[in-house]
């Protein structure tokens, strides 16, 4: 089984490297990347490094009583990506002294962005096989002057990707968003028949270079009841139905539109590998609902690996040694797989 990436450095060893951006440094981000790489096991998978800054993970390696400290290196040549250490690739571009836990500011999210951007580079040349993200916060980003919301959308516009979409999973219940970060009100006018397509062909695209010869797709309904035969709605038949049809005479596994009361508990049963819902709450309430610990999100359609945790920065706890790394690892151990031509798991 081949994974399709074109961009894999011809000069890698078996374990992959792999970044994993601090996010906001005000938030929980330093501390459960601190967390998941105290875990000897990441080494044994792969060569992990922070792109972040090296004051900020001593603080959170202390916070939480690590027996190591960060490991400064100015670019990737002296990042060693072995145990004993924690690796930071440090852009020194951010005054920890100047920030304060739990607290939106500007300077955090210049450097979170930056911290992206660097890991995008990387990537995209080949130097590195995946990356990992830790929460930003959206807030601090646009103080920055930053319009992109989120990571897929700062990573799309630097590669200049067409077509992307947000992925949740939580064990094999796989979500793929035809939208995300989109007010409800506007979500609904996403859905169009060109759109379901070009998110289905893309679901199916993925999963085919993860090692899934026929991916089983199924596609979620916008109104209750899948519109009741158009009595909530017609999208249904007008725009959902359609795509499903033009994708099924390319020859795509796909099934749909099923109500969204049903066709998540029809995936966790194992009928669908994939399902392509319609908007943000409608995949992220059955994936944190069945597992929300170990709950990642993928990227589709950027040219490289690109999986992150699934949830906010949390200022409410930032600082405190309370944070939950289990998405963290959960997120690394996705993107290794990807990495090291693993089938989706």
């Amino acid at each position: 089984m081949t994974l399709a990436n074109p961009l894999r450095s011809t000069a890698r060893t078996d374990k992959p490297f792999v970044a994993i951006t601090m996010g906001d440094p005000a938030g929980i981000g330093p501390e459960v990347t601190a967390k998941a790489l105290l875990d000897q096991a990441v080494y044994q998978k792969c060569r992990p490094f922070v792109v972040g800054s090296t004051s900020a993970m001593n603080e959170a390696l202390s916070l939480i009583g690590a027996p190591v400290s960060a490991r400064l290196a100015h670019s990737l040549d002296e990042v060693e990506g072995s145990a004993g250490a924690v690796d930071v690739l440090d852009l020194e571009n951010l005054d920890y002294s100047a920030i304060a836990k739990g607290e939106v500011s500007a300077i955090a999210g210049k450097a979170s962005v930056e911290w992206i951007l660097k890991a995008g580079e990387l990537a995209a040349s080949g130097q590195i096989q995946a990356i990992s993200t830790a929460p930003i916060n959206k807030e601090a980003c646009a103080l920055a002057g930053h319009k992109d919301i989120g990571h897929m959308e700062i990573f799309q516009r630097q590669t200049g990707a067409k077509q992307v979409a947000t992925m949740l999973m939580a064990g094999t219940l796989r979500v793929v968003h035809l939208t995300t970060h989109r007010s409800l009100r506007v979500a609904c006018d996403y859905v169009t028949r060109d759109n379901v397509l070009a998110k289905i062909r893309l679901t199916d695209d993925s999963f085919k270079s993860w090692g899934f010869p026929s991916p089983r797709i199924g596609v979620a309904a916008l109104n209750p009841h899948g519109s009741d035969g158009g009595l909530l709605g017609d999208e249904e038949e007008k725009q959902i139905r359609p795509a499903v049809e033009a994708a099924q005479a390319d020859g795509i596994d796909a099934t749909g539109p099923v109500p969204a009361d049903t066709i998540f508990n029809q995936a966790i049963d194992g009928k669908f590998d994939a399902v392509v819902c319609m908007y943000h709450d409608q995949g992220h309430i059955p994936i944190k609902v069945h597992d929300w610990a170990k709950s990642v999100s993928v990227n589709l359609g950027l040219p490289f690996i690109r999986t992150s945790v699934d949830h906010g920065t949390a200022f409410d706890i930032a600082g405190k040694g309370i944070a939950d790394h289990v998405s963290m690892l959960e997120a690394i151990r996705v993107a290794v797989d990807l990495a090291s031509e693993s089938r989706l798991r």
